[in-house]
């Protein structure tokens, strides 16, 4: 990860801690820490920054409001499909999932106008833990 304060953030992540990659206008918590890499209209995408994340971060659950699939159906299915197969998703309410946010640990703000396109990365515990078989 090239974004040293994504890279710092991602350290920080442990299972089941909340990670965010928003839309330019969402209105992120105060007591949050926020990334801000947006650099013009429309850059870089939420679907832009999902695809680098996942090259480096185990991610187990994706949570997304109803109004994404209801109202952007195409980048629903593309941010739902961005960490392969095996991931849950969650759907909630925009109201909710705007309440959750509140539980993040990093939100990273784009610079995309997806009308509600902000996806809530739940963190996987990966595939390096070592478990004996019977």
């Amino acid at each position: 990860m090239l974004n040293g304060h994504i890279d710092s953030a991602l350290t920080r992540q442990g299972h089941g801690d909340l990670m965010m990659v928003v839309d330019a206008g969402f209105a992120c918590p105060d007591q949050v820490e926020v990334i801000d890499i947006a650099l013009r209209e429309g850059a870089p995408t939420v679907l832009e920054v999902l695809a680098e994340l996942r090259k480096v971060h185990s991610v187990e659950k994706i949570v997304m409001a109803n109004e994404t699939r209801d109202h952007n159906p195409t980048h629903f299915k593309n941010a739902t499909k961005a960490f392969g197969k095996g991931v849950e998703i969650e759907v909630i309410p925009h109201t909710e999932f705007k309440q959750r946010s509140h539980q993040a640990k990093t939100i990273v703000r784009t610079g995309d106008f997806t009308a509600w396109g902000n996806v809530m990365l739940v963190s996987g515990a990966g595939n390096r833990w070592k478990i004996e078989k019977k």
